[in-house]
């Protein structure tokens, strides 16, 4: 009998994995694939032990960044902090479902903004569940907000995304170049999406809301979260300004909100920590380890080398075929992977700026099509369940294919200008 060749082993493995991380067969969570992926690959020996941790570590400024933000959106949600917020937005909403659905999209787009893609599905979900809670009105279309702003708004700056970090790496433009680059796309990206799910859902919103709303004070631990959600976002944007790794300061900033709230209020933080949904690390690592697996086989410096070539004799024709190719591979298999797959290739190869902004487009705005296309989209799904409410894959896929294609398409044909 034939030897199986490792490649061949190592790329099955990984696509079964990514499969089951995507399609949740028998609902067992995301993070048990991803991580029994790379176990397997470890104990059949297609990678060595050395290999499989130093992937692992490789995601460490991403923990760090994610703890940070889980930890201020659970701080947040149980001082009372999202449930002003969402009193106040349905107050302002006048009784207008649109009014409330456009209220919802400003918001997301500047917490996408300044915040990070991550913090729109962690922090801002919350908020607009309660609000539509407290406004009598059907959440979904209003939470489907927070899942697609979080991508569409993720490249207008460096820190809007940490896969902006990953994908250029060490050739970051200066923030300057960066607007100059990505100012056009973002907002036909940030416009399209709006037009097209407000038109998917526009039904939904027609709805009269509740006017009945009484604002409470906001609690003094809740206005304690605010602050801190404040300075995490000047942390960030100094962060970056200084270039800067962002998992460690927003780490620092979630930490340090919740000791100084719970040192006030003479609590223990166990509660907080609890609610944190852990199980977002091991899927984090997992993916890491799956990455470095395809790396191992020659595949990524395979596909490095031929998007080089192709932009040297047609640099349009790479710039749409990278932000294609890598659109459709992020909803295939996250765009985590894909993004640490893209920063590789921009290692091993010497590609174009536009190609590689073509790449970070693709990476950022494609997943919008699959509900485990981003880590993103990753944390807004484990936020709605946690209130219970569910999307399947196939809901999802249909609302995306109106959303996202338009989006992607305008933003990389605005790119060439």
């Amino acid at each position: 009998m034939p030897a199986i060749d490792p490649a061949v082993a190592i790329w099955t493995l990984c696509a079964v994995a990514t499969a089951a991380v995507i399609l949740r067969p028998w609902r067992v969570p995301e993070w048990v694939w991803a991580v029994g992926g790379a176990v397997l690959l470890t104990l059949f020996g297609l990678i060595p032990m050395k290999t499989t941790l130093a992937a692992m570590a490789e995601g460490r400024d991403v923990y760090l960044f994610l703890v940070g933000m889980m930890v201020l959106a659970e701080l947040s949600r149980q001082q009372g902090l999202f449930d002003w917020l969402a009193m106040y937005a349905v107050r302002h909403a006048k009784g207008s479902g649109q009014r409330l659905f456009d209220l919802v999209f400003l918001v997301g787009t500047l917490v996408t903004v300044l915040l990070s893609n991550d913090a729109t599905a962690v922090v801002l979900t919350p908020a607009v569940y309660a609000a539509c809670r407290a406004a009598r009105a059907e959440p979904l279309p209003y939470l489907f907000i927070c899942a697609f702003i979080a991508n569409a708004a993720s490249f207008v700056l460096p820190i809007s995304n940490p896969a902006n970090l990953v994908v250029f790496g060490t050739q970051m433009p200066p923030l300057l170049d960066w607007l100059r680059l990505f100012g056009l796309p973002s907002l036909a990206a940030i416009a399209l999406t709006y037009l097209a799910l407000r038109l998917a859902v526009r039904r939904q919103i027609a709805q009269p809301l509740t006017t009945a709303i009484t604002v409470q004070p906001l609690p003094s631990g809740g206005l304690l979260c605010a602050w801190g959600i404040a300075a995490t976002a000047a942390l960030l944007l100094l962060a970056s300004a200084l270039g800067w790794e962002l998992g460690l300061p927003t780490f620092c900033a979630g930490l340090a909100t919740a000791g100084l709230v719970h040192l006030l209020q003479r609590r223990s933080p166990l509660p907080v920590l609890r609610q944190v949904a852990w199980g977002v690390l091991p899927l984090v690592a997992g993916l890491f380890v799956l990455v470095e697996a395809v790396a191992q086989t020659g595949l990524i410096e395979r596909m490095a080398q031929a998007l080089q070539h192709l932009a040297q004799h047609a640099p349009v024709q790479a710039s749409w075929a990278a932000g294609l190719l890598a659109a459709i591979a992020g909803n295939l298999m996250n765009n985590l992977p894909t993004g640490l797959i893209a920063g590789s290739m921009g290692q091993l190869a010497e590609l174009p700026a536009q190609t590689t902004a073509s790449l970070l487009i693709g990476v950022d705005l494609g997943p919008n099509l699959s509900i485990t296309g981003s880590l993103a989209t990753l944390l807004w799904l484990v936020a709605i369940r946690r209130e219970g409410q569910h999307v399947s894959a196939w809901g999802f896929l249909r609302l995306g294919v109106l959303v996202m294609p338009p989006a992607l398409v305008a933003a990389l044909l605005l790119l060439q200008l």
